[in-house]
């Protein structure tokens, strides 16, 4: 049977008051390429449905543009809504609105959970991995604990200029769940598999990610 992914994108559009922001378009767009470059079926989700609130936006990128004019990404599923026994894989996708919805969505958590106690992939990208910080698995553990992740460092953050913006430091946070976090240099490709638990680091991480769960789907 064709394999389903679901990508899931936040809702919040507030940088803290400073600037808009949303969802990282491309670590949506290259994965969901890479998904259907795979044969996969893929479905967007998120935490309040309808059209999400996107950043980062490059319109010489056809794969971000595409994405953009998907009749899914323009009237996305209320991640309430979501039946995760139809996907093999989520995607959280990054972007710095996560650092808001996701964490403690109790719908965000339940679909990572349900997917990866059936067996399933549980992938995240640059802030996508907020959604990891308190995702507990049915036995009360956290799904990160003891595990090797990426996730944007606090580096990254503070040469964002938003170190002080963000309500936490994501890469501490996913350390005092327990996880062990793996950085590489500022802005390069770092992505981290541990079993069926697969994260990137930043933007330039996201299509590399992708490649790594088509592999663990084959």
């Amino acid at each position: 049977m064709t394999k389903r992914i679901l990508i899931v994108l936040t809702s919040h559009d507030d940088l803290g008051g400073r600037e808009k922001t949303g969802y990282y378009v491309s670590e949506a767009a290259h994965p969901w390429e890479v998904f259907r470059g795979a044969g996969f079926d893929v479905d967007i989700a998120s935490v309040r449905g309808g059209e999400p609130p996107h950043d980062g936006f490059d319109p010489a990128d056809p794969a971000q543009t595409a994405f953009l004019a998907l009749p899914a990404q323009r009237d996305t599923t209320r991640v309430a809504d979501v039946d995760p026994s139809r996907y093999d894989a989520v995607l959280y996708a990054g972007g710095h609105g996560t650092m808001w919805d996701f964490p403690d969505d109790p719908d965000v958590a339940r679909v990572g959970r349900e997917v990866y106690e059936r067996g399933g992939v549980v992938a995240a990208v640059c802030h996508g991995p907020s959604a990891l910080v308190n995702l507990t698995l049915s036995d009360g553990t956290l799904l990160v604990a003891g595990r090797r992740v990426a996730a944007f460092t606090n580096d990254e953050e503070r040469e964002r200029g938003v170190a002080d913006v963000v309500p936490f430091l994501l890469a501490d946070a996913l350390t005092a769940s327990g996880a062990r976090h793996e950085p590489a240099p500022n802005w390069q490709a770092q992505v981290v598999v541990d079993g069926r638990l697969a994260t990137g680091q930043n933007p330039a991480s996201a299509a590399p990610l992708a490649g790594r769960v088509v592999e663990l789907l084959s």
